[in-house]
């Protein structure tokens, strides 16, 4: 074979090859594009902020009083005004922030990055700097940092998932449930890790509501995100069975009947695995950041959430020493049998 023919037959193999692996990433493109863009839960909860809550910068801002509509302000990811005019303006906003996103060409690299990171999840695949530079960043490879960070606030954001880098030297990464995953590790299947992000903003409309929420005053955040009891979710999918059924099996969440309600009402509790697996402060932690703010910022909840953490502490501390004196009887009354063995 002439030498001119075996070089075009390489060189379209690679192309080949190349086609083929990103081929997922832009059939996740297409897809999300279909959905109505993939990241608009994201830019839901971080463009548009509360404009009645405290940012950072001014921790002093007096606080505002506790109730049920402080509590869905605050979790909420909108605006709090109410009204045809107030949704009109939130319709114009995420429209102008859409069409923002696809005139960004780093946003674009964002999504597909997402994509990536979601991929290699799923498949359990190391994730490396190398890999997202060759696959997706390409020739924007001097914005690598920033393309990574707004990639990793979109996954902690809208999945509950942490990138952390666990080898400095080769640059590797690893997707970190912000749930401790203390029992079976049920939710650490790649099809259940949607349902963490959502998760986390019903423990934040729990805990800010005290120990319980009314089921209606969930779906009135919810609402605010584009999430609808009736309407299929493209990220969550049937947000209603997510949240009555599939997370209360799980034991992440208790649902139960308001006594003496007629006609019948309902309302969310905290379950047993979500004691065990986050806190108060992680769930605030959560909530500041979708605010883009820190938990102090929401002064009545983080005194809660510190006091939680403190008990937290002494209960772990009363553990070990309770472990530490069976080990210490343990240990006495086999030195005495071996004793009068003897």
């Amino acid at each position: 074979m002439p030498r001119g023919q075996k070089s075009k037959l390489r060189a379209r193999e690679k192309r080949r090859q190349a086609r083929a692996e990103t081929q997922g990433l832009e059939d996740a493109q297409a897809t999300a594009a279909a959905a109505g863009e993939p990241l608009s839960l994201v830019h839901a909860l971080t463009e548009d902020r509360p404009q009645n809550l405290p940012a950072a910068e001014t921790p002093s801002t007096p606080e505002a009083p506790q109730g049920t509509t402080e509590a869905s302000a605050a979790v909420s990811c909108t605006n709090s005004d109410e009204g045809t005019s107030g949704q009109k303006e939130e319709s114009s906003k995420s429209s102008r922030g859409t069409e923002g996103s696809r005139r960004d060409p780093l946003n674009k690299k964002v999504v597909l990055l997402v994509q990536f990171l979601l991929q290699k999840y799923q498949k359990k695949e190391p994730i490396t700097k190398a890999d997202m530079l060759k696959f997706v960043i390409k020739k924007y490879k001097y914005h690598f940092n920033e393309i990574l960070k707004r990639a990793s606030e979109h996954m902690e954001l809208a999945f509950g998932v942490d990138l952390k880098e666990v080898d400095p030297t080769r640059h590797c990464y690893t997707l970190v449930s912000k749930l401790d995953l203390t029992f079976d590790g049920t939710m650490n299947e790649e099809e259940n890790m949607p349902k963490t992000g959502l998760l986390m903003i019903v423990l934040g409309v729990i805990f800010m509501n005290g120990k319980c929420a009314p089921e209606e005053e969930i779906w009135e955040v919810l609402n605010m995100m584009g999430v609808y009891a009736e309407r299929k979710h493209f990220l969550y999918g049937d947000p209603k069975k997510v949240i009555t059924e599939d997370l209360v099996q799980l034991k992440y969440l208790e649902y139960r009947q308001v006594p003496d309600s007629d006609p019948p009402r309902y309302e969310f509790l905290w379950g047993p695995r979500a004691h065990a697996e986050t806190s108060k402060m992680k769930v605030l932690e959560f909530l500041a950041k979708v605010h883009d703010t820190v938990p102090s910022a929401f002064p009545s909840w983080y005194e809660e959430a510190l006091r939680d953490e403190e008990e937290r502490a002494q209960a772990r501390a009363a553990a070990r020493a309770r472990l530490a004196a069976m080990a210490s009887v343990s240990s006495r009354a086999t030195a005495s049998n071996l004793s009068h063995a003897k």
